[in-house]
């Protein structure tokens, strides 16, 4: 009797376990506090691209959550109960994921109703979270803190391996690009509000958005196109082309305008942002200011990923 006494109460902590919410996993976070920042390009950095001008400072005036880590293969798993991830490895951050797909992540975990709310962090938190009280172009040596094109050996590597910045945070400015909250207006900077901006209105165009000097193509410091065309450096079809899905050529070069769905700036006028370097950006585009706005929120590629933002939820 006591055998199956004891069997009985694990068989039940097992089930317990694995109903246990999503949102428990072991994923850490950090808190940020409330504070201001010089956000965009730095000062005396020559790289940077008009849509990171003018620096403007900027004031974050309440406390926030964000995840230590980027989201990996194994939480992704827990939640999605699939890994699209090109380069597969539990530990590694989640990649080939649109940022539609990652909203859909966002909201399984919000459906667990555990007492947070889970989203993006919006394009000012992450820079005021990435930048660390730093002034500079990067928040410390990009050896250091980063896995880019200069010693990733073209692929990604699990989350925390490098140096955290000054406030814990492992991963921002390489191994994946990350998905933010808002949407993309060129010109954005030049009226941005100065308390906790969340960028432009769903709808409201900017100027014509494009990152500026593409790592390939013609003008772009790789010369020529990635291995697998512009839909992702390790295969599977572009989103521009006769293979691609949304067929024909994008518009400019490397395909930074958008293509043809959508013109300039994306269905609706704009387009998501992406922030962050990844393992296969070279060191100029890891700064903590640049901007990535290419494709729309259907891009698939390997070197895309995100983290998380939880806020208490008021009662």
């Amino acid at each position: 009797m006591t055998r199956f006494l004891v069997a009985a109460l694990t068989l039940a902590a097992y089930s317990l376990l694995a109903q246990s919410p999503p949102s428990r996993l072991a994923m850490e976070f950090v808190k940020i506090a409330p504070g201001e920042f010089m956000m965009g390009c730095s000062t005396g950095d020559i790289d940077c691209n008009d849509d990171e001008r003018p620096q403007h400072r900027v004031q974050i005036t309440k406390s926030f959550e964000i995840g230590k880590y980027e989201v990996t293969q194994t939480q992704w798993q827990a939640v999605m109960d699939s890994n699209p991830s090109t380069m597969k490895g539990a530990d590694r951050p989640v990649e080939t994921v649109t940022k539609i797909e990652a909203q859909d992540f966002l909201n399984r975990l919000n459906a667990q109703n555990d007492g947070y709310r889970y989203r993006l962090p919006t394009e000012a938190e992450w820079e005021y979270a990435a930048r660390a009280g730093t002034a500079g172009p990067y928040a410390g040596s990009l050896n250091d803190i980063a896995w880019y094109a200069g010693n990733s050996e073209d692929e990604t590597h699990p989350v925390g391996k490098k140096k955290p910045n000054a406030w814990g945070l492992y991963d921002m400015e390489g191994n994946v690009r990350e998905w933010v909250e808002d949407l993309y207006a060129r010109n954005y900077y030049n009226n941005s509000p100065a308390a906790d901006p969340t960028g432009p209105a769903p709808g409201q165009r900017g100027e014509r958005g494009f990152r500026g000097v593409p790592p390939f193509g013609p003008d772009g410091p790789r010369g020529g196109p990635p291995p697998g065309g512009f839909g992702g450096r390790r295969g599977g079809p572009p989103p521009f082309g006769p293979d691609g899905p949304r067929g024909g050529p994008p518009d400019g070069p490397g395909g930074r305008r958008g293509g043809p769905r959508g013109g300039p700036d994306g269905p609706g006028g704009q387009l998501p942002i992406m922030r962050g370097g990844a393992w296969d950006t070279l060191a100029i585009f890891a700064r903590v200011s640049a901007r990535y706005n290419y494709y729309g929120p259907t891009l698939r590629v390997s070197d895309v990923g995100f983290r998380v933002v939880r806020e208490t939820v008021a009662h």
